[in-house]
């Protein structure tokens, strides 16, 4: 061979090295969502991520994601994901409770972490070890999706003043918030995201608690209920992705890094996305419908809202070690991290707030 050919080759082979994307052949995956397609920010990661892959592949790893209006089992995204329908999904953790109780913790839970705390739980403590061993009975591996930061505590048709005024009170509010809420009285129930807003306006419901001004504005909850509560059962509602273990040992390693790098991504941008879609929703709201009165629950309220939650949460680790491991590890977390938020955050916005007045 030629001294220049040889060349030729050394550097092709380097060439290959460097790019090892490109030398693959085309992967196709499918990804679920729990959301429809335009129901944006939970929409928006795996949209992103898509893009994002398939430009840092150079067109070989292709992913194609659907919403609830192709596949039609928008509660049913673990066990597609599980049984291979789809090699991705993206969806929220805490839906899978019927299967797992302490599948909870990896979206919210009542009175817990805010969001920087948690992403500093699910990074740099044991967040994502907890979350791979909870999740390896499944055969899938999930890793967090994008946050709505502190969720509203609902919208009300009348203002809550003591404990009576929930006793009886029909309200819309799933989960383990809605678990504590039937701990004090009131009739909870789950209606599908089409039926709430005539369920509200019709008086089938009294109240209904959805996420916040960017997505609330959507559904025109403040149109029929004016008071609008602030937060306590979903202080930092993390979406997840769920990947198929043996889809994701199969990729090059090149591929399995490019998804860790655009789920982190597309996670952070969520959060950012959800922030600027409520901040500027809630000027609409606020200008056009000034009868909108924002509360904050009674303190006798959240105190009951409180033990209740203490009481479920400490119930359910008496019963499962999975959950108690979970839940001694956030709360063991929490206690150092919300020592630095109030430090940092807290008393930088309260001193903000002072220096108006």
């Amino acid at each position: 061979m030629k001294p220049t050919s040889k060349l030729l080759v050394a550097l092709l082979l380097v060439a290959f090295t460097a790019m090892p994307a490109l030398a693959q052949k085309t992967i196709r995956w499918k990804l679920a969502m729990t959301w429809p397609s335009t129901l944006t920010p939970l929409a928006s990661p795996p949209i992103k991520l898509a893009k994002m892959v398939e430009e840092m592949s150079g067109g070989k790893f292709l992913i194609k994601v659907e919403g609830k209006e192709k596949h039609k089992a928008p509660l049913g995204i673990l066990d597609m994901v599980r049984g291979g329908q789809y090699q991705m999904g993206h969806s929220a953790s805490y839906y899978w409770k019927g299967k797992d109780i302490s599948l909870v913790f990896f979206t919210t839970v009542p009175f817990g972490m805010n969001a920087e705390e948690q992403y500093a739980w699910f990074y740099y403590d044991d967040g994502m070890k907890l979350m791979e061993k909870a999740y390896d009975k499944f055969k899938v591996l999930s890793f967090p999706g994008g946050n709505t930061g502190v969720q509203m505590g609902g919208w009300f048709r009348k203002e809550i003043k003591s404990l009576d005024d929930l006793k009886g009170l029909k309200m819309r509010i799933p989960g383990l918030a809605g678990e504590v809420f039937a701990k004090l009285g009131v009739n909870v129930t789950n209606i599908p995201a089409g039926e709430l807003y005539t369920s509200l306006d019709r008086g089938t419901i009294d109240a209904l608690e959805w996420v916040g001004p960017g997505m609330d504005i959507k559904m025109g909850f403040h149109k029929i209920a004016p008071y609008y509560y602030t937060g306590w059962h979903e202080p930092a509602s993390e979406m997840q992705y769920l990947i198929n273990k043996r889809a994701y040992a199969k990729l090059p390693p090149e591929y399995q890094e490019m998804l860790k790098v655009a789920m982190k991504a597309t996670a952070a941008d969520m959060f950012s996305e959800n922030f600027a879609d409520s901040a500027n929703a809630w000027a609409k709201m606020k200008t056009d419908y000034p009868n909108i009165k924002v509360k904050t629950f009674p303190k006798p309220v959240l105190k009951a809202m409180k033990k209740a939650t203490d009481d479920l949460l400490n119930g359910y680790a008496a019963k499962s070690p999975e959950f108690k491991e979970i839940l001694d590890s956030q709360r063991a977390f929490m206690k150092k991290a919300r020592a630095w938020t109030i430090i940092s955050e807290y008393n930088y916005i309260k001193t903000c707030e002072e220096l108006k007045n």
